[in-house]
């Protein structure tokens, strides 16, 4: 795992070795953190809560973006504080909860399953997250899974984007809704009215305000592909898990 680095005033990251996975933290008063999407073996949580404590850092909140596996890790060295998400995805977490265990046991086997998943979740009035620090509005939409949040920090312009706005993944779109084409397309017309300063996505590097919109202009030209019938053809397409589950959309949405 990559070390934290500070990408802006205040907010650091760490890239996991696995699926380039980030995680990222923001900075409070009194040496306190907020921790976004931890992940993602075991001893990346372990080696990221010895790096905080390391900078006199302590977490005193944690947000799940969204209930897939790989975002909804902790471990007891990042203490016992409250772990938020949106309600449609704490519902979502918790229905599916034994799927969710059977692909984090298969993936990235040691992680304690009693803190697995367990997300308190925010208010339906709940702009932004309730901790000592920096503002932290969340941004909830359906794009890619129920409840997606992306967690927006206007003092630095930082956009912690979940699993959109990278520049490794295309588009990964919940097939099991009616419209997830639209519900996508609707999310990131969301994240791209913000005044985005650096983007940082659930996998891939941290992009700068320019980056942040080719990523989306890229998103959008996906997406309007799938919309026309057509099969899209992204630069994007490089391994063999995205290559399939680019297939799968091709086949689910064109036929």
């Amino acid at each position: 795992m990559d070390r934290l680095t500070e990408v802006a005033a205040g907010v650091l990251v760490a890239t996991s070795e696995v699926f380039v996975t980030t995680s990222t933290v923001v900075t409070g008063r009194d040496g306190g953190c907020l921790v976004i999407d931890p992940a993602l073996t075991l001893s990346d949580l372990r080696l990221l809560a010895a790096d905080l404590a390391a900078a006199e850092l302590r977490p005193v909140a944690g947000f799940a973006s969204h209930a897939h596996w790989d975002h909804i890790l902790w471990c007891r060295e990042l203490g016992g504080v409250p772990r938020y998400a949106a309600q449609r995805a704490v519902a979502a977490a918790d229905r599916s909860r034994d799927t969710l265990i059977a692909e984090v046991s298969k993936t990235a086997p040691g992680h304690d399953l009693d803190l697995f998943g367990r997300l308190d979740p925010l208010g339906p009035e709940s702009a932004y997250i309730p901790w000592d620090g920096p503002d932290a509005f969340v941004v909830t939409h359906d794009g890619h899974a129920p409840g997606h949040s992306a967690i927006f920090l206007p003092q630095t312009g930082t956009l912690v984007a979940g699993d959109m706005c990278s520049d490794i993944e295309i588009p990964l779109l919940d097939l099991a809704q009616p419209d997830p084409v639209g519900d996508y397309q609707a999310g990131l017309e969301r994240l791209a009215a913000l005044p985005v300063r650096q983007v940082v996505p659930g996998h891939g590097a941290v992009g700068d305000a320019a980056e942040f919109r080719r990523r989306v202009a890229a998103d959008l030209a996906y997406l309007d592909q799938l919309r026309r019938g057509h099969d899209p053809r992204d630069q994007r397409l490089t391994v063999d898990w995205l290559i399939e589950e680019h297939d799968l959309q091709v086949h689910h949405l064109c036929g």
